[in-house]
């Protein structure tokens, strides 16, 4: 099959058309990746921070709770009261037993 020259005039600038549109899919691609990885270290550095964040105020806890030993005793207390009082109670809309005479 041999291309005539009237054919060539029109299958050579579709050919670079072509390949403009291939170039930009590449890059829209490699761009679409190089936004998810900055985004995905966004999200690590927003992690990063609330553990440093956490860490901070439990240790601001810890020197609080050092600084009133007092306190703490009692704080103690109440806790241990409540966690009683939370065993005991019963559950919404759960039964209280299980039927198994089928």
């Amino acid at each position: 099959m041999s291309l005539k020259s009237i054919e060539l005039q029109i299958a050579i600038p579709k050919t670079f058309d072509a390949g403009k549109l291939t170039e930009q899919k590449n890059q829209q691609s490699m761009l679409n990746h190089q936004q998810a990885a900055a985004q995905t270290d966004q999200q690590v550095m927003k992690q990063r921070n609330a553990v440093i964040e956490s860490a901070e105020s439990e240790k601001t806890k810890n020197t609080r709770n050092s600084s009133g030993e007092g306190k703490s005793e009692e704080n103690d207390q109440q806790e241990a009261s409540q966690q009683q009082e939370h065993k005991h109670a019963s559950h919404p809309y759960k039964g209280g037993f299980v039927d198994y005479t089928g």
